[in-house]
């Protein structure tokens, strides 16, 4: 989930190629000056839910960004595309961006998380506890207004395997960690468009590959492994584009839009059951569309709330669902 002063991710080599994906993305909307055109000083930002922006923070500046949702699954989605019904589950969660301007050009930070999950057989003992995300951005380009190139921006993220994913035989909904350490590798980018009407569409391109090691796992897990269990998970790797859209209404309202996909390689789990048989598990394939509408308030250029609902209508081997979430944007 995202920020407008939150930055993120892209190689210089690559700049024609996302400059040419963003703009296929979006409707060549005419950009010369016309009188009555909303200049970018009269745009106040929060982001959308789920796109990234391109650029850092200035050097000294600090953002903070906290989110909630509440994951509820309406449906289980199979390899055919067919929806069938899902039980009722409450996942509540936040994470928060804590990043900061190291330099004009490079912005680092943490992203905290913590869950509590709430089920008809039962629900977390309590708060827990996610795995916690290291970030560093580097910004490539800068978007000049009259020009075609946008901003650009290369992150990588390193997570710490700090949340519980094992040994839940006597409270199986507290897990929410994966266990092993993960790096995501991605580009971000971001530009403007004028609409006929003269209001600015500010859009995002996200493109990020994450790969995660092993996890040592023991008993009830969070990969669905028996009481005694002893072995070890390797989640698949990752895949994820977001395009996100948004619209200028006012000063201080925007509209906004994400489009995303998201494909999940195949996640194997190897060892043996208490009884000394072998296991051996491999899920499938998922890949999933992402829809996140949303409405931004911004108080002023350096706060702003957003509130909308990540959507999951369709895809393969996923779970369909409902995400409401709000967040605040504040930058210091």
């Amino acid at each position: 989930m995202t920020s407008n002063r939150r930055g993120k991710r892209r190689s210089a080599g690559s700049t024609a190629l996302v400059a040419a994906l963003v703009g296929a993305a979006v409707p060549a909307f005419a950009s010369a000056a016309t009188p009555d055109r909303q200049g970018l000083d009269e745009a106040w930002w929060t982001g959308p839910l789920l796109a990234s922006g391109a650029s850092t923070l200035p050097k000294g500046r600090a953002l903070i960004e906290p989110y909630l949702y509440d994951a509820k699954p309406y449906g289980v989605i199979d390899g055919d595309g067919r929806r069938h019904s899902a039980p009722d589950t409450d996942s509540f969660g936040s994470q928060t961006y804590l990043l900061y301007g190291v330099t004009d050009t490079f912005t680092a930070g943490l992203i905290p998380r913590f869950g509590y999950r709430r089920t008809g057989a039962g629900s977390s003992s309590g708060v827990q506890l996610g795995d916690l995300t290291l970030q560093g951005q580097v910004r490539l380009t800068e978007y000049r207004e009259g020009g075609r190139l946008p901003t650009i921006s290369l992150v990588v993220q390193e997570t710490l395997p700090l949340g519980r994913h094992d040994k839940l035989d006597t409270r199986p909904h507290d897990g929410f960690g994966s266990g092993a350490y993960a790096t995501s590798v991605g580009l971000n980018s971001q530009t403007y468009f004028w609409t006929p009407n003269g209001r600015i569409l500010r859009t995002r391109l996200n493109l990020a590959y994450a790969r995660s090691g092993h996890a040592k796992v023991r008993g009830m897990s969070v990969y669905g492994t028996p009481a005694g269990f002893s072995g070890r998970a390797r989640p698949g790797d990752s895949f994820n584009v977001d395009v996100a859209f948004e619209y200028s209404l006012t000063r201080k309202w925007v509209a906004a839009m994400d489009i995303g996909y998201q494909r999940d390689a195949s996640t194997r789990v190897l060892g043996t059951k208490a009884d000394g048989a072998d296991f051996d598990q491999r899920a499938p394939i998922s890949q999933a569309l992402i829809l996140a509408p949303a409405v931004e308030y911004n108080f002023n250029p350096a706060l702003g709330v957003i509130a909308g609902a990540r959507i999951i209508p369709a895809g393969r081997n996923t779970t369909a669902s409902v995400t409401p979430v709000i967040a605040v944007n504040y930058v210091l």
